[in-house]
């Protein structure tokens, strides 16, 4: 097998790896993803700060509820999100 092949191969299975840890994620979250949602660090491993700070600089979900001043995200926008911050490594430890 290549490198080409192999790179591939575990391009593939991280796909699959990511998609698994977001349905389970999926599985938890409600509707709509309020920052202030008071089950967040029980299923989410960062703070709701880091979104709003990735929202701030455009690099946030695409989508954004505000009811009052609580800022919310649609499930599937947030699950786009965090597709793109999940990623696995290689080694031992993976």
């Amino acid at each position: 097998m290549n490198k080409e092949e192999l790179n591939n191969e575990m391009n593939e299975e991280a796909k699959a790896k990511r998609e698994q840890v977001l349905s389970a994620i999926a599985a938890e979250l409600p509707p709509i993803v309020f920052r202030n949602w008071h089950k967040w660090r029980d299923v989410l491993p960062f703070v709701p700060r880091t979104v709003a700070n990735d929202d701030a600089l455009k690099k946030g979900p695409k989508e954004k509820v505000f009811i009052g001043r609580n800022a919310g995200y649609p499930k599937a926008a947030f699950l786009d999100y965090l597709r793109q911050k999940i990623h696995f490594t290689e080694g031992d430890n993976a």
